[in-house]
């Protein structure tokens, strides 16, 4: 056991020691002609691939734009030959052929270099350039030992198989001579052996078969005819036999090759010489050249292609014109320089697309194949990436590439790119060959959704209808498809007072356009601002999510009625007379019980009876409320104050205007359209003495019950009693009005010389400041001021706040005069604040 484990691993270590040794590089050869499906190599195997590994990981041959004539099994992972394969074809003489195949490898993606070598058979038989050779051959004049050149045959094979031996039939005149030299190859010479006669013998005709080294060995013949002649017995000569040409390969046809010259010493006609060309290598020759029979100039018909044939030799005969005429023979060599005239060529052989946009740095977007016709420093080629970024290119063998990632990628950025191979050789001047490939970017769910505003500020009249839509939401996400796709909901937030209500109580929106609608009618009275927050999340994995605050202000309708309050006692009024008020409060509805007063007679102009009070559940003007005096019309004598509702005398009361006054009063607000109550006031005209007597009745009445009697009081004062009473209330008014004077002197000078901390405050949450009858106030992130108004129940009627504004600097002091509600609202918040609703009762 422990030999066997030994020699596996002496296997393994042999193996790599080979592979290092070749350079990283598989070799294989195959003999041509081998059948489809023979096994050239196991090339799994030879790569180090475990068993069905070739098959999972694709193991398979990368196209070279020519012709393999192989392939990978791909159950096996063994190179097979799958279609003929012709030595010849492929490589011509070259020798040795060896095909340069690339193998490609996924997962991960790996690039092995094979080198398939087709080793040649003897399939190919000699060939001659003609089935006849005819040769004239002068008699007696042609001196044994006389040489005759021959053409030769060619052998496609290759090696030993293009070996060829030359035999003649069996002739006594004649024999062969092959002669073999470095400079001009082979030469193949009918030798002469014994002089010719004519007469005896005027034809010869003898076979010449050329004979390969293969084996078995295949044979080619050309017969010589060859005709005995009389006379002329000097060929033409020429001063050399071989001679040798360099000529580039971009020459313009027409270009002279070279000027051959042969003499014969011959006179007269056998002296005139012409000049034939024949081209020994390659056979398709013949069209580029052209020889002046009579100058023995060479010129260029065709054009000269370093890449495909590098050099010719061609054969000149000189033959005169005599009977029978002779030749002489020479050979030019002629050898092709090469030129940069062949640019580069780049091929694409994989190309991996699209790319991931989070791809990783290094990876392997596409295979490159890079090559150049050229020879030297022309065929030397230099590539490279345009733009530079983010690919670039890594050399993999020769005149192979990688297109790599150098760069990370962003979709949103750049969805696609349109990259350039670039290629240049090394000629002068260069040539320039350039690949284009389109490499698109696939996107991942890199971006959330993100809004266009952080927060949304929405205004809803009150009493909408449900379903109503309230605002469009929309949020933004630059990824594609499912990635970008964005559904929304309403995520957290409500409303307090009364007990916490979830916003999806009160609203909802579309998960897919994103449409804000509300799901009940709202009412202001119940709900004046809303705030929570908006969830946009895409259908990426993991999905991704974005937030925006969404705050929901509820706008008032005049959908409330004025509602009468039930008095608030009998306390001393400015004219010293009591109110009184029946003994069933006044409701909240529309109409209210009768009210009760009492007035002395002789009571001055502007002495106030009583005084209306009435509330209205909306805001701004929809309950600023004002007081019309109904019945009687005309010239009366009581008025009522627009804005107050106090009831006050409009002249000198007197003993004509009756004991009773019954006054219809309507309270009306300033909404659209507007809404009314109406109150009856009984007003009781008395003595001076009977009216200061009912005062105080009231006053004591009024600290153990809400309620008082309804019938009149029959105490009689006199009038030194009213007028004590009076005075004491004028003191009382006067030491009022001196203290209030005397904290408006201290308040000024406060706020004169205090720090600007003391009167505004600074950024917080909404916080409530003053509240009474006619209304209260509230303000929201950024300043308020102090303000008071008369006594009441307090309730929610103005909202002002600022949306992202910085505040403005402090105003001027308001003038102390009926104010507007616009008037009411500069003192507040000043002009950058914008007011929602503002419903007061000013004192008229």
């Amino acid at each position: 056991m422990g030999e066997r484990w030994c020699a596996a691993v002496l296997r393994v270590l042999v193996l790599q020691a080979a592979w290092a040794l070749a350079g990283g590089q598989v070799r294989y050869s195959v003999a041509e002609e081998a059948k489809a499906g023979t096994v050239v190599g196991r090339l799994a195997q030879d790569l180090g691939l475990e068993a069905g590994e070739a098959e999972a990981r694709r193991l398979r041959l990368v196209a070279q734009g020519r012709r393999a004539s192989v392939e990978v099994s791909g159950a096996s992972g063994a190179l097979l030959v799958s279609s003929r394969l012709d030595r010849e074809e492929l490589c011509g003489k070259s020798a040795p052929c060896a095909l340069r195949l690339e193998v490609l490898l996924e997962r991960p993606l790996r690039v092995f270099h094979v080198e398939l070598e087709v080793t040649d058979i003897n399939d190919n038989a000699p060939i001659f350039p003609a089935a006849r050779k005819n040769i004239s051959i002068t008699e007696l004049t042609t001196l044994p030992g006389s040489r005759f050149p021959l053409e030769g045959a060619t052998d496609a094979d290759i090696g030993a198989n293009a070996q060829l031996s030359y035999t003649l039939s069996p002739s006594e005149h004649f024999s062969l001579d092959l002669q073999k030299t470095e400079e001009d190859g082979e030469s193949l010479f009918l030798v002469l052996r014994k002089s010719l006669d004519r007469e005896t013998i005027p034809v010869h005709r003898l076979v010449l078969t050329a004979s390969d080294g293969g084996r078995p060995s295949l044979t080619g013949t050309m017969e010589l005819v060859i005709s005995v002649l009389d006379v002329n017995d000097n060929m033409p000569q020429f001063n050399q036999t071989v001679y040798k040409v360099q000529l580039p390969e971009n020459a313009e046809r027409g270009t002279l090759v070279i000027r051959l010259n042969a003499t014969d010493l011959d006179e007269g006609v056998n002296s005139n010489i012409s000049y034939s060309l024949q081209t020994l290598s390659p056979q398709n020759g013949r069209d580029v050249f052209r020889i002046d029979k009579n100058s023995g100039e060479i010129h260029l018909t065709g054009d000269l292609d370093f890449e495909d044939v590098s050099l010719y030799r061609l054969q000149v005969d000189a033959t005169d014109k005599g009977t029978p005429p002779l030749s002489g023979h020479c050979k030019v060599v002629l050898e092709v320089l090469d030129v940069n005239d062949n640019a580069p060529e780049v091929w694409v052989t994989s190309l991996s697309v699209p790319v991931a946009e989070d791809a990783s740095v290094g990876t392997v977007v596409a295979l490159l194949s890079v090559s150049d016709r050229d020879s030297g420093e022309n065929g030397r080629v230099r590539c490279w990436v345009w733009p530079a970024s983010p690919f670039g290119l890594e050399a993999t063998f020769a005149g192979s590439y990688s297109l790599v990632l150098r760069e990370a990628l962003d979709r949103e950025r750049v969805s696609e790119y349109e990259v350039e191979v670039r290629a240049e050789d090394g000629g002068a001047p260069a040539l320039r060959a350039s690949r284009g490939l389109r490499v698109p970017v696939s996107d991942v769910n890199d971006n959330a959704p993100a809004f266009a505003q952080a927060v949304y500020t929405v205004l809803a009249r009150e009493n909408n209808a449900a379903g109503a839509e309230l605002a469009r939401l929309w949020a933004r996400d630059p990824d594609e498809a499912g990635n970008g796709r964005v559904s929304y909901s309403v995520w957290e937030g409500g409303a307090g007072g009364g007990g916490w209500r979830a916003a999806s109580s009160y609203v909802s929106v579309d998960a897919e356009s994103g449409r804000l609608w509300a799901l009940r009618p709202l009412d202001y009275e119940e709900l004046q601002v809303l705030q929570f927050e908006v969830r946009a999340v895409d259908a990426g994995e993991p999905p991704l999510c974005g937030n925006a605050t969404v705050q929901l202000f509820v706008l008032d309708e005049n959908d409330n009625a004025p509602a009468l309050l039930p008095p608030a006692g009998s306390a001393p009024e400015a004219g010293g007379v009591a109110a009184a008020e029946a003994a069933a409060a006044a409701g909240a509805g529309s109409e209210s019980g009768t009210l009760w007063a009492w007035a002395a007679w002789g009571a001055p102009a502007g002495q106030v009876v009583a005084k209306i009070r009435a509330v209205d559940a909306d805001s701004g003007y929809n309950a600023w409320l004002r007081y019309e005096l109904w019945e009687p019309r005309g010239k009366g004598p009581f008025r009522v104050g627009l804005y107050s509702g106090e009831v006050s005398t409009a002249r000198a009361l007197d003993e004509a205007d009756g004991p009773r006054q019954r006054l219809l009063i309507v309270v009306r607000d300033h909404g659209e359209p507007a809404r009314s109550a109406t109150a009856t006031l009984s007003v009781s005209l008395v003595e001076a003495a009977e009216a200061a007597a009912a005062a105080a009745a009231g006053s004591s009445s009024s600290s153990s019950s809400s309620s008082v009697s309804r019938s009149a009081l029959g105490v009689e004062l006199g009038p030194g009693a009213a007028s004590a009473a009076t005075n004491v209330w004028l003191v009382v008014a006067i030491c009022a009005v001196s203290s209030l004077f005397l904290l408006a002197v201290v308040l000024y000078g406060a706020s004169r010389w205090a720090p600007r901390a003391a009167v505004l405050s600074g950024p917080g949450p909404t916080t409530l400041v003053c509240a009474s009858e006619v209304g209260s106030w509230s303000y929201s992130q950024r300043h308020s001021r102090s303000l008071c108004v008369a006594d009441g129940a307090a309730k929610s009627d103005l909202m002002v706040f600022s949306p992202n504004f910085p505040p403005p600097p402090p105003g001027p002091a308001p003038k102390d005069t009926q104010p507007e509600p616009s008037a009411l609202l500069d003192t507040v918040s000043g002009p950058s604040f914008i007011p929602f609703s503002a419903p007061f009762h000013p004192p008229s």
